[in-house]
């Protein structure tokens, strides 16, 4: 058992915690205020057309330097399609992906032969063509944001039940702090690499929820344990000694879950690689907050609740 002692330095983990929440919701600010929401909205929410296209490289000369930003835009406004967004993505930058407004067949038949005559030929076989409506972008948000309350109250309840309502408090602290961070990420990587959150996103977020909590109900159940097997030890010392016991388990599991997730984002492919790193991101954060937020939090909480004064066994709750 790895001995640690999380309070003597809580002040430093909630002095971190609490300057990567500012620069989080700071970068989401700053992403409302050039996208009128707090991430880059990817195609689910706001709707359009996305299209990709990668150009023939069998053809000599055709993929001889990388595809031009300026001449994509040139092209783009001369189809009254300025406002679309553009993402050069492979290693070579010979992918081209496009969001622009609603287009059909024709339009972006058009749009195709343009691009090809400017910027080379492209590979049919290569083309993915994906559109949403506005409506069903709004409606895939809206799902998703009601999932998101409804699990956090879930588990208010839950861990109310099962413990106190203090603990369920602290914890529903620690997962915004999880999500809160993560999203901050993506926010930071949506202003300076146009990175858009899909449905994928969400997904992310519920699954970082529930691996967050778990880790921070295995804590608590340390904790519980150790006030029933003594009573009078201070509440400081019980949280140090259930962290201590849970620590080398959090940071195994934590490492055997990351290891195929960074398999994933390093070699699973466009579509999954911004969801791997999500998960990475939040994983993570959910092994640090439930070790050095939730339980600190707790810590001090019942510290200033019972002034100081031994911890009783009257205090734990009596239903499992």
């Amino acid at each position: 058992m790895i001995k640690f002692s999380v309070n003597k330095t809580r002040s430093w983990w909630w002095t971190i915690s609490l300057l990567a929440i500012a620069i989080s919701i700071a970068a989401m600010a700053f992403s409302f205020a050039n996208f009128n929401a707090p991430l880059r909205p990817g195609l689910d929410f706001v709707g359009g057309t996305r299209l990709q296209i990668e150009r023939d490289c069998s053809l000599e000369g055709n993929c001889a330097k990388p595809i031009d930003v300026a001449e994509v835009r040139q092209v783009l406004e001369t189809e009254n399609l300025a406002k679309s967004t553009i993402q050069l993505l492979g290693d070579n930058k010979q992918i081209l992906a496009l969001r622009t407004q609603n287009l059909n067949v024709e339009e972006r038949t058009k749009l195709q032969t343009a691009l090809s005559e400017k910027i080379g030929q492209f590979d049919p076989q290569t083309i993915q063509i994906d559109s949403v409506g506005p409506t069903i972008g709004q409606e895939l948000f809206a799902s998703g944001l009601l999932a998101l309350i409804i699990s956090f109250f879930g588990i208010i309840v839950y861990l109310s039940v099962r413990f106190q309502f203090d603990y369920a408090l602290f914890a529903i602290l620690a997962l915004f702090h999880d999500v809160s961070i993560t999203a901050g990420v993506f926010a930071i990587l949506g202003l300076t690499a146009q990175v858009e959150v899909d449905s994928l996103f969400l997904v992310s977020l519920l699954t970082i929820i529930g691996f967050s909590v778990n880790d921070t109900v295995v804590i608590y159940d340390r904790i519980r344990e150790t006030i029933k097997a003594e009573p009078d030890t201070s509440i400081n010392e019980v949280v140090d000694e259930a962290v201590s016991q849970s620590l080398t388990r959090s940071i195994n599991t934590t490492l055997t879950t990351l290891l195929p997730l960074i398999g994933i984002f390093l070699f699973g492919g466009q579509t999954l690689k911004f969801f791997a790193l999500a998960l990475i991101i939040g994983f993570t954060l959910g092994a640090y907050s439930s070790i050095f937020i939730a339980s600190t939090l707790l810590s001090w909480w019942r510290m200033n609740k019972l002034k100081n004064q031994p911890v009783k066994l009257a205090d734990t709750p009596t239903s499992e």
